[in-house]
């Protein structure tokens, strides 16, 4: 199948993980990314502000133009599909115009348009919704939703890892010293959310925590968190050596997102780590809890399973191996996801 993928394409997204999942599927795969071609106005730091909180209405004539180019060099030989990834720079009329190509146009939303947290941002996305042949959303909550938005079909499908990117190291001893600690959080720091102010008192009740990520320095206990801090964003294999490094891996929610589960979910067992995360419903349905991984409802719990699970290696990996195996039995890879989503359009 001729599949254009529409979204992110730089090497290190999950849009990219997506398209490349596809291709080792067996499909011809066509790549082409507006936020690349819009970078001038998504860059600047004026522009980009307005585009963002005015839902990028005022890019709508640039993105028409922008697919009537992807209309006429696609022309001699048209893709079987359109796999839209995030969309929320396409409003209406360019779904409408994607539909020339004759075949089904899809969405798959990685975010949580239908949220209250980033005001303005999705309203070209949601205006479009109804035109998609089939809408992939990420929260169950989003089925609905988008089914009073109009949308003509909606599916779930979980986060995935993705089978290549965060495969594990085959010798454990191949993973750098310096990717190796006790409890590890790889994230940003996202205000509002209180992730420097757990971390802190996981730290205060005897914890030695690492921490990977973007943005700490903004956080208000950062002063306090700073000989913690491990160094910015990781990619690739240090990504998967940090997860796979750890004894204990900590999975945050986005509570602003409506998160229930969330990427690291998946990602941290499958390359070999052990998810510490906060005890859903989702994460309930995911794994065994105390057998597979382990769940906390406060920083109290989650400071007494760390203390318990660092005491006790062979029970930690028990519980690793364990979850590594239910990660892969849940079929919540890229590959599996593309399939199932697939299967949605052409049964």
């Amino acid at each position: 199948m001729r599949i254009l993928c529409i979204g992110d394409t730089s090497s290190g997204s999950t849009s990219r993980h997506r398209c490349d999942a596809l291709s080792r599927l067996g499909h011809d795969i066509l790549m082409s990314d507006p936020e690349m071609d819009f970078s001038g106005h998504l860059n600047n730091r004026l522009l980009g502000a307005l585009h963002y909180r005015s839902g990028y209405q005022l890019l709508q004539a640039n993105v028409k133009k922008w697919v009537d180019d992807l209309l006429r060099t696609h022309s001699d030989s048209p893709p079987d599909l359109v796999w839209v990834n995030s969309g929320e720079l396409l409003g209406r009329q360019a779904v409408v115009q994607l539909k020339r190509f004759g075949c089904p146009v899809l969405l798959y939303q990685n975010d949580d348009p239908t949220g209250e947290r980033d005001g303005h941002r999705f309203d070209s996305l949601l205006k479009a919704i109804p035109f998609y042949d089939l809408c992939v959303v990420r929260r169950k909550e989003s089925v609905d939703e988008f089914r009073q938005l109009g949308a003509q079909s909606v599916h779930f499908v979980w986060m995935s890892y993705d089978e290549i990117m965060h495969r594990p190291f085959d010798d454990v001893e191949q993973i750098p010293e310096t990717f190796r600690s006790d409890v590890a959080f790889i994230g940003t720091w996202i205000k509002g959310e209180q992730r420097d102010k757990f971390l802190l008192a996981l730290i205060e009740r005897g914890l030695n925590i690492s921490v990977w990520g973007g943005r700490w320095q903004k956080a208000p206990s950062w002063k306090h968190l700073q000989a913690f801090w491990r160094g910015g964003a990781l990619s690739g294999r240090d990504y998967v050596a940090a997860m796979q490094g750890s004894k204990i891996a900590l999975g945050f929610l986005s509570k602003g997102n409506r998160d229930l589960h969330t990427r690291r979910t998946m990602e941290i067992p499958y390359a070999g780590g052990l998810l510490c995360a906060e005890r859903t419903s989702e994460h309930l349905e995911l794994y065994r809890e105390g057998e597979e991984a382990v769940f906390w409802s406060d920083v109290d719990e989650c400071a007494s399973h760390c203390h318990d699970l660092l005491a006790n290696p062979v029970k930690r990996e028990r519980i690793r191996q364990a979850g590594r195996q239910r990660v892969l039995a849940n079929k919540v890879g890229n590959e599996d996801i593309c399939r199932e989503i697939l299967a949605q359009l052409f049964p």
